[in-house]
């Protein structure tokens, strides 16, 4: 079976940095950020994105619907 490699993309300005995907996240691959968005919340991102399996946790549990998922097969 092929291995696949997730990136996730966060629109930072729609995130509220409620936190759900962080915990959701099985390989620990997001974070808040330190910086803030243009509302004053710290938003998510990638803090691991070596872990990152596609599993797409993140997007079904983002309330606003700002977390996008993209998977691509590794290349051994």
């Amino acid at each position: 079976m092929a291995k696949v490699r997730g990136a996730v993309v966060v629109d930072t300005d729609v995130c509220k940095g409620c936190n759900l995907c962080v915990v959701a996240c099985p390989t620990q691959t997001l974070a808040l950020n330190r910086n803030v968005n243009n509302k004053g919340y710290h938003y998510s991102y990638m803090e691991n994105p070596d872990n990152c399996t596609g599993c797409t946790n993140c997007s079904a549990v983002c309330p606003d619907s700002c977390i996008t998922v993209y998977r691509v097969k590794a290349v051994s």
